[in-house]
């Protein structure tokens, strides 16, 4: 059974500490134990549940993140190690990846403490850029790693290779080099495809590109994609989970290849991939 509860809060939501107080209620009237983070205990005036986020791998079972999406993939990046497994508790926009709303947040928390769950592992990647033959940077990411242009909007060059041999070069905004769970993100609003979550590949999507023939491709998990910018401009960059930048310079290499670690999640309802697809983006 589970008993240690771990709650992590993104505090510009504005009824995160509202929600959080629910959770650390209910976690207790069942008997178990909860942290949360410092911040959120200071707000709740409980400060004995404070514990840094960093000690939450030794000390909880499950690990409740309220937010959306982008919190989610936040906490996958900074637990990435420790494959703690987490329930995202929506209290954002979208929350594609979340398991559970504040309507049912009672009964999630009992849920979680009977054991009454699976656990769903979804793939990451890691990412590694190079610069004249000199390592200069380090990622991983849950959904993608976009290599695009910056704000002035110049073209970059782009060539793609996998497993060393050259797949595709053209001109355009950019790539996205995708996970399973990316596929229904930003790959997706650039005509990448969508691909189950448990499926074991990487997609590969140009953004724009200035070539009729550049198309997506899916290739296996096990294969390393290396892509080589170019441009007479340093106006462009890399970004993983549309959240951590880095600036890149012509010339650069980024090589990306599944990371050696999984993001565990934590699944309440049997309901289906493809339903809560046309649940979330039918755009209704």
């Amino acid at each position: 059974m589970t008993q240690k509860i771990g709650v992590l809060c993104n505090h510009t939501k504005q009824n995160a500490i509202e929600v959080a107080s629910r959770i650390v209620h209910a976690v207790q009237q069942c008997g178990g134990l909860v942290y949360t983070d410092p911040r959120c205990a200071t707000s709740l005036g409980r400060e004995e549940l404070a514990m840094n986020p960093e000690q939450f791998a030794d000390h909880v079972d499950v690990l409740f993140v309220l937010g959306g999406d982008g919190t989610l993939l936040g906490a996958a990046r900074q637990f990435s190690c420790y494959e703690i497994p987490m329930i995202g508790i929506n209290i954002g926009h979208l929350g594609f990846l979340s398991e559970a709303d504040p309507g049912d947040l009672e009964k999630a928390v009992s849920r979680v403490l009977k054991g009454d769950y699976t656990l769903e592992r979804r793939m990451m990647i890691e990412t590694k850029v190079w610069r004249d033959g000199q390592y200069v940077h380090k990622g991983v990411g849950l959904n993608d790693a976009g290599i695009g242009k910056g704000a002035l909007g110049r073209m970059i060059g782009v060539r793609v290779a996998v497993d060393q041999e050259v797949y595709e070069e053209f001109t355009g905004d950019g790539l996205i080099v995708s996970t399973p769970t990316g596929s229904t993100a930003y790959s997706l609003s650039c005509g990448g495809p969508i691909v189950l979550p448990h499926l074991q590949v990487i997609l590969i999507t140009p953004i724009c590109p200035h070539k009729l023939v550049a198309r997506p491709c899916v290739i296996d998990a096990n294969q390393r994609v290396s892509v080589t910018v170019f441009a007479n401009h340093n106006d462009f960059g890399l970004t993983v989970d549309g959240q951590v930048g880095f600036a890149l310079m012509s010339g650069d290499r980024i090589d990306i290849t599944r990371a050696s670690c999984d993001t565990v999640l934590v699944r309440l309802h049997d309901q289906s991939f493809f339903s809560i697809l046309q649940s979330k983006l039918r755009g209704d």
